[in-house]
């Protein structure tokens, strides 16, 4: 089973040109895909769709959509009539398999104060999804402030608050209701276990990194019989892109990688293989 996380910078490759096939090519291998920089209707990626394009170019997968950052860029024709459009920028997941369900978190947003450094909004997209091998798992995809380690902090302090209280929560919905239109369908689950992947935009050897591994709930998934193998996800070198995995999954991991032959985007592809099958 592979999964895949993926920074994007919405479209735009190593030389600049803003290519989505290239995108998908990459996506068509994985199993399971966390996406960050997916854009809707920015001027400099064409004024386009990108969720809507890259489910069209994988027409195999299931997928959603997470805005973090949502504007207005509707239009109005000569008669008044408006055509509602979001400018947005967010996450995604893809599956190969149905995703039960999702909810989508926004995440603590620093202002800039002293320091004039862009500022955007950032979020936590959450998905439930029946994988083969697995059984129910939430899987994650997220996007960490640029700015600082100050700005983070809190995003990271809330974001494993809601993965840790979301099976206290339950499902999509739960409980009963008198009237059957509210309990239509299957009772949607809400697992134990997970699968958090994402550019998080700290270091290995950050304070943030330290945080999230010193939680006891939290563990990452790389796994390299080369101890010392470079783990940088971006061009410049930097180790931003992390996936994390409860405890209970950390013997299913194969091999976590990345593929620096990739050029669609400024970082690099991680993937993680996980052994799947029921050797009972």
């Amino acid at each position: 089973m592979k999964f895949l996380s993926y920074n994007i910078q919405y479209g735009k490759g190593q030389k600049g040109k803003h290519n989505l096939y290239r995108v998908a090519e990459v996506i068509k291998e994985a199993d399971i895909v966390c996406l960050q920089e997916i854009e809707k209707f920015w001027q400099r990626s064409g004024f386009v769709d990108q969720a809507q394009i890259l489910s069209e170019f994988l027409p195999k997968f299931y997928s959603v959509y997470g805005p973090a950052l949502d504007m207005d860029a509707s239009l109005k024709n000569q008669y008044g009539q408006i055509s509602n459009r979001r400018r947005q920028f967010g996450n995604m997941i893809l599956s190969r398999y149905p995703i039960i369900s999702t909810r989508n978190f926004p995440l603590p947003k620093q202002g800039t104060g002293p320091d004039p450094e862009h500022s955007i909004q950032r979020a936590l997209l959450e998905t439930v999804i029946n994988i083969p091998g697995l059984g129910y798992t939430r899987v994650y995809s997220t996007h960490l402030s640029h700015r600082n380690p100050e700005s983070r902090f809190p995003q990271i302090q809330l974001m494993m608050r809601r993965i840790n209280q979301a099976p206290h929560e339950q499902g999509a919905w739960s409980g009963e209701h008198i009237d059957a239109g509210w309990t239509e369908g299957e009772k949607p689950p809400m697992p134990q276990q997970f699968i958090l992947m994402g550019d998080m935009n700290f270091t290995l050897d950050s304070k943030e990194y330290k945080e999230m591994i010193d939680s006891e709930d939290f563990y990452d998934a790389w796994k390299s019989n080369d101890k010392d193998k470079d783990r940088g996800t971006n061009v410049d070198g930097d180790s931003l892109d992390h996936c994390f995995v409860s405890k209970n999954l950390l013997p299913k991991i194969k091999r976590t990688y990345i593929d620096r032959n990739i050029t669609a985007s400024d970082h690099w592809p991680l993937w993680m293989e996980m052994d799947t099958e029921n050797k009972n």
